[in-house]
């Protein structure tokens, strides 16, 4: 019997993909937080892999965001609309 792993739910957004930088609560280290990206989990995986290899530096993938360690929005920005994505800098 073969047994399939549920579809993941992947959450919709407006189809802006938004950078946020956040240094509350990170012993004032930035983190820039990537979300609204419409993907599943591995691609999401990917392509913060793909980000932080560019971008030299670590990060996680939570809660179908991606945390990238530093303020780095606007090479993040740069990357993403390279890659055809709509984005947006949000927040301070």
């Amino acid at each position: 019997i073969k047994s399939e792993k549920p579809q993941e739910q992947v959450p919709q957004g407006d189809g802006i993909v938004r950078i946020q930088l956040q240094k509350s609560g990170r012993k004032g280290n930035g983190v820039s937080i990537i979300t609204g990206l419409e993907l599943a989990e591995t691609e999401l995986k990917l392509l913060a892999a793909e980000l932080k290899k560019r971008c030299a530096c670590g990060g996680a993938v939570k809660n179908h965001t991606i945390e990238i360690q530093g303020e780095k929005r606007d090479l993040l920005k740069q990357l993403l609309e390279q890659k055809g994505y709509k984005v947006k800098l949000a927040g301070g």
